[in-house]
């Protein structure tokens, strides 16, 4: 295992050789240590490596002994993980391109790294309006009481004002960063970093010194997202990060949630746009107020992942169908193009002919009326 470890760490150092192509490589060879010494027509036969992959990774790995390379790594990067070790966070293990290594600072908590404590992330705009800024308290707080981990990108705005929320209710948060995990950006955070370094964690697949780099914060979205079981957006552009991390969040099979928008508001946008494609609009009480029972109904009530069998990313059992009442022609049409099995939104707007928001607020009308059910990944079954 700790061979094993030293290999991650070498091969992510090999330029053109990104978390997908490494993913490839270990399935090929079972071992990245065995990898490292194949021959330019073994790497060939990998899906993705091509002539100039395989003359660059002779020539860099000629250059790099891994097991001295980790030694001097270690000093200025003492606490890391990669998909090795038995700390490396089961979820991200779930996606297709978990990053090779990930550097840490701050609190472990292992239940979290093994996927039995609920992680949720919150996310959105660097320049919320105070409804945004209210609404991230509100959430904040209740998941942080309810025992939920709040994962977010520790910038300015939704970000920041998640990750305070969450530690002034008593809560733990993770904070990923699109610089090392030594270096605090933006500069305002400097005292709320001390702070979450006592409470949580701080994540990046950068290595120490990582100055900030507009590249960078695209790219640990993903992470965000991966380590999330569900992504709740607050407020985002059409151009904002948050979609970024939504998205990548349905592709991973895991829930995505919209706080309710309002229609005059740029900052709304990009939210209207999710709740277009099926995403869970975030909807308060009789009372207007949004009390922990009612957003941990909206968030299905997690269980705990005492099997890798109850991931998101595996499928359900089938239930099974009960005989539909008689609908509108719109709504039969819906009801009709969601199989046996489940169906992704997308699919269902293709199979019924309809336009998307047509079908979006039909299928939430299907669901209060007991014969439809959402799925994580925006995919919905019949009941």
């Amino acid at each position: 295992m700790a061979e094993e470890r030293a290999y991650w760490l070498a091969w992510s150092q090999i330029n053109g050789i990104g978390p997908i192509l490494l993913q490839r490589l270990h399935q090929h060879f079972d071992s990245l240590a065995e990898a490292w010494t194949a021959k330019a027509a073994e790497l060939g036969q990998v899906e993705g490596f091509g002539k100039q992959t395989i003359e660059t990774i002779l020539q860099e790995r000629s250059k790099l002994n891994p097991e001295q390379f980790i030694e001097k790594h270690l000093i200025e990067n003492p606490c890391f993980w990669t998909p090795a070790d038995n700390d490396y966070p089961r979820l991200l293990l779930e996606i297709p391109n978990p990053p090779p290594v990930l550097y840490y600072r701050g609190t472990v908590d292992r239940q979290e790294n093994q996927g039995t404590k609920p992680t949720v992330a919150i996310v959105g705009t660097r320049s919320p309006s105070e409804y945004g800024r209210r609404w991230t308290r509100k959430i904040s707080t209740a998941l942080a009481k309810s025992g939920f981990t709040v994962v977010s990108g520790f910038a300015a705005g939704i970000d920041t004002e998640a990750h305070t929320s969450c530690m002034e209710a008593g809560g733990r948060t993770l904070a990923v960063f699109g610089t090392g995990v030594d270096i605090v950006y933006p500069k305002p955070n400097e005292r709320l970093c001390d702070r979450l370094l006592q409470q949580g964690l701080a994540i990046s697949e950068y290595p120490a010194g990582t100055q900030p780099n507009k590249t960078n914060f695209p790219r640990r979205n993903r992470i965000i997202a991966g380590l999330s079981r569900a992504t709740i957006v607050i407020e985002a552009p059409q151009k904002s990060g948050a979609l970024i991390t939504a998205y990548q969040a349905n592709d991973f099979c895991r829930d995505v949630y919209v706080l309710t928008a309002r229609l005059d508001d740029d900052r709304s946008f990009g939210c209207l746009e999710l709740l277009s494609k099926g995403a869970h609009p975030i909807l308060p009480n009789s009372d207007r107020l949004l009390s922990e029972e009612r957003l941990l109904e909206m968030l299905g009530a997690m269980p705990k992942l005492d099997k890798a069998e109850q991931l998101s990313l595996f499928p359900e059992p089938p239930i099974p169908q009960k005989q539909a009442p008689l609908l509108e022609p719109e709504f039969a049409k819906v009801l009709s193009a969601i199989e046996s099995g489940q169906s992704s939104f997308d699919v269902i707007v293709e199979r019924s002919g309809l336009e998307a928001g047509t079908v979006s607020g039909i299928l939430l009308q299907l669901e209060l009326l007991g014969l439809v059910s959402q799925l994580p990944g925006m995919r919905y079954q019949r009941c």
